[in-house]
This record gives C-alpha cells, structure tokens and sequence, in this order.
C-alpha cells in the first residue's frame, strides 16, 4: 500500500518511530495527482514545490528532536471557498477566476499551526451551490469508485480527493449537505459540526445562516483529529460559539451499550431506494447488536425541510453575492458602455447558471410583497424544524438515517432538473435549518458504489456522534477498500 493510502493517525505513528518523513508522504500524493488526477479532476489548483517545501522544513524540525504532532506532516487539501493568503480561491467560479485572497480563513491558520501541509484547493459546484460538482465553472469531477458517476456536491473535490489517495484528509463547507452527500457517495468519512463550533471567518458566504467548515477523511478517527485543529471560538466571527471544546479522540470508545438510537419514520417513506434503505435497516441492526437502543421517533415537519431550505439559502446567497460586481474584485466585463451596464454583463457572464438560478430565487423571495409569503413564512418552518428535532431528542442521544436518497447518479442525469437533483440532499439539509451535528460514514456497497449512512446529534454533541461513528467503523470492513482506479495504477 502507498503512503497516501494510510490514515492520518497511521501516517502519525509512522512519523513518530521515524520510518518515513514528511516528504515521503507529500510525494506520494503528487505521484497519485499526477496518475489520477486528469481522469479524476479533483484539485483546482496544485501547490506540489510549496508542499514539498514545507515537508522539508518540518522534516528539519523533527531531526532536531521537535515532536510531531497529531496531525504534523499530513497533506490536506482546501475547498476552494475557503481562503489562502497567497493562494488562488476561486469558488469554481469564471467571476473569482483570478483572485487571491490576502489573507487566510481562520481554519486556516489552524492546520498551520498544527503543522499540516496543504497540497491545493479542490473542485467544488460554484459558490457551492449543487449536489453534483457539476456546476462547477471549470470542470466537473468524477467519482473515484466509477467515473461516469458524480462525486456529489457541493464538496464534490474534496470528497473525490481523500476517496483516491489524492489527499489523507481535507476540508469541506456544509450549507444543506454539501460535506455529508459527497462523503456518502465516494465512500469516505464526512462531518457537519454544530454551526458556530467551527470558525466561518474567511469562508466564502453562500448562505451564511446554513455555512459550515467541517472534515472528510478516510475514518473517524481522523475526522477526530481535524475537529480537534479546527473547532474553538474564533473573536472575528461573530456567529462563533464561545465554549471550551473537549479532546474529540478521548469519544473514540467501541461501547455504545444503552445508547438511545432514534428512526425517524419519515426518513424511510417513498423516494429512498431499496438499495440505500437495506444497508440503513442493515446498519441499524448492526448498532442494536452492539448494545443500542433502537427508537422510533418522529420528525413531522420534514415535508417542509426543502422548500423552506430553498427559500432561505437563496434569500442569504442573493445579498450575499450582490458584492460580486466587477468593480472591487473579481471578473469585469471590458466592453461595458457605462457603469449598469457593466454589472449587467459581469455578472452575466461571471456567474453560471446554477447561480444565477439561486440569486433570482432568492430576490424574489426577498423583493416587497412576497417577503412576508415566502421567506418569513419559511424562517417560521425553520423554528417548527428545530423544535421536531428537540422534541426527538427528548428520547434519543443520536438519530440514523439515509445521507442519500440513492447512491452515486451518472452523470448528466440530473443536471438539467434542477428539482430532482436538490432532493438528492433530502436527508441533509433539515440537519443545517437546526444547526445540528452530524456524520456521514461508509455504510456498504451496492454494484460496487458506496452508500453512507448519517448520523445526527444535539447541539454540540459531536462527541457522542463520534463515539456512534467509531463504534460502527469498528464493526464493519468498509476501512481501506480502495476504488478500481487505485487498483488499476497500482
């Protein structure tokens, strides 16, 4: 097996009885990037002289007896809406085409200060809007598992990176699913921390009410190990919470004995595959033979999850985008006959039709007259949707369910139904409108595509969705399964 193929936590204790280095492992993964990478199109942009660069400067620094640290020396691929001083961040849009921040997102500086080393930033649907990475401005991504599959979206790169060894671990934004549903579909780990446990500073809005930094990784344990960098209150966002959050390795138990698993009945009706729904019944038997107490509980609003969703993201991405103008930053149409018009043309231009989609959704929800029928009719459902979710959890430590209705689509399948395709993120998105936690983890396969299975904490309680996580990673032998085309080059 290749160094890009381990853990995080492997790759660590290989580090510590120094058989490999830092460099080692940073080759390894441009040696997969440059195999796979044309086929696969995860990564934007490469930084390969920077990364090795920085793997010879911690490499020095252990010779010289400095310890490495949990994640030291690890090669982490960004989402490309997260920013880095220095470093191209384009939202895969054609109207950030050029842009380089000058400074970086607070998580960041975080994996900076643990020593990580960044290999790029990865392919994403535009501005993070899409479950297919379709959208993207540039190119779309295929599934390391199947390649005429979609990796999912919007963290579609970063999914399809960790899943083929082009990364060990990397990061990713949630605003209705986006780290969950690629996790799900390219049989990788991938985690939604509460809203405001991880700093939003420097993340590129898309709804900034739904937005959240979080990991995807090969296991749990080393999705521990990124909260554990990147949790903590951050003073420049100010939806941060300020709260002292716990070592997320000491959750890493094999014991869920009495724990309260809640079934949301309407997490299982018409529109789940029979594929997805066997391995979710399967996964609740496994948890119920560890020792967990299986309940069946209810979510009545759930019906109301994505109309609502797509009144509120829309209405926060419209304001959110009008910054995009052509005349601070970013794309600016040259043959402009005055100011309007030049607007008129670089945000034509500059933004892809998903987005412009969203925007005109989104003013429309907003404009006066229709403010009060739709997007204060559906904040009033987000209230009704964290109460169901409170109410659940009166009786359950953590609730399963699907992360995907089906396992990976083809693609082009969905892309020109844009219904069909938002209710690819139908068990997702209600877990943002609540601000919850939650995990997706491999689950099986089915005709050799991965199928996720998702689980959903209280406010906070990443800790105990780790500790479930961990128990069932455990009990399966999902762990290390590659996807054909490692084999094939291998």
């Amino acid at each position: 097996m290749e160094l890009c193929d381990y853990t995080a936590h492997e790759l660590h204790d290989m580090l510590v009885r120094r058989e490999i280095s830092c460099e080692d492992i940073c080759r390894s993964i441009f040696k997969r990037i440059k195999l796979l990478d044309k086929k696969i199109k995860a990564y934007i942009t490469v930084i390969e002289e920077e990364a090795l660069m920085r793997a010879r400067d911690i490499d020095q620094e252990i010779s010289q007896g400095a310890e490495p640290g949990p994640l030291t020396g690890i090669p982490v691929a960004i989402k490309d809406n997260i920013c880095t001083e220095g470093l191209r961040t384009t939202c895969a849009s054609k109207i950030l085409h050029n842009f380089v921040p000058p400074y970086n997102a607070t998580v960041i500086n975080k994996l900076h200060s643990q020593k990580v080393i960044i290999t790029g930033k990865t392919n994403m649907d535009e501005f993070a809007m899409g479950s297919s990475t379709e959208n993207s401005g540039f190119f779309p991504t295929s599934n390391p598992w199947a390649l005429d599959r979609v990796p999912g979206g919007s963290s579609g790169g970063s999914a399809a990176a960790v899943a083929a060894g082009e990364a060990i671990c990397a990061l990713g934004s949630d605003t209705g699913g986006s780290i969950r549903q690629p996790a799900a579909f390219c049989g990788v780990v991938g985690m939604k921390p509460t809203y405001g446990a991880v700093s939003r500073f420097g993340l590129v809005a898309f709804a900034s009410s739904l937005d959240q930094i979080g990991p995807m990784t090969r296991d749990v344990t080393d999705a521990a190990l990124m909260l554990n960098a990147i949790c903590g209150h951050d003073r420049w966002d100010s939806t941060s919470i300020p709260t002292d959050y716990p070592d997320f390795t000491t959750f890493l138990v094999d014991d869920i004995k009495g724990l309260r698993v809640g079934v949301p009945k309407e997490y299982f009706t018409e529109g789940l595959s029979p594929e997805v729904r066997e391995i979710i019944e399967k996964a609740i038997a496994t948890l119920e033979t560890l020792g967990a107490n299986i309940v069946e509980t209810t979510l009545p609003h759930t019906d109301y999850a994505l109309p609502a969703y797509y009144l509120i993201a829309p209405g926060e991405a419209s304001s959110n985008l009008a910054r995009y103008d052509g005349v601070r930053y970013g794309y600016r149409a040259d043959d402009a006959d005055d100011v309007v018009d030049m607007f008129i043309k670089s945000r034509s231009r500059g933004f892809g039709d998903e987005v412009k989609r969203r925007i005109m959704l989104g003013s429309y929800a907003l404009s006066a007259g229709y403010y009060d029928a739709y997007y204060l009719k559906a904040l009033k459902v987000r209230t009704l949707i964290k109460r169901d979710f409170e109410a659940a959890f009166e009786n359950c430590d953590v609730l399963i369910s699907p992360t995907t209705p089906t396992p990976a689509f083809r693609k082009g399948e969905k892309i020109d139904d844009p219904l069909t395709m938002y209710m690819s993120d139908i068990y997702t998105l209600a877990v943002n409108l609540a601000g919850l936690p939650a995990i997706s983890v491999p689950g099986g396969f089915r005709n050799g595509l991965p199928v996720g299975v998702q689980f959903i904490g209280k406010p906070l309680g990443e800790g105990t969705l780790l500790r479930v996580a961990y128990s069932f990673e455990q009990s399966s032998n999902y762990r290390g399964k590659r996807p054909p085309i490692v084999e094939e080059v291998l």
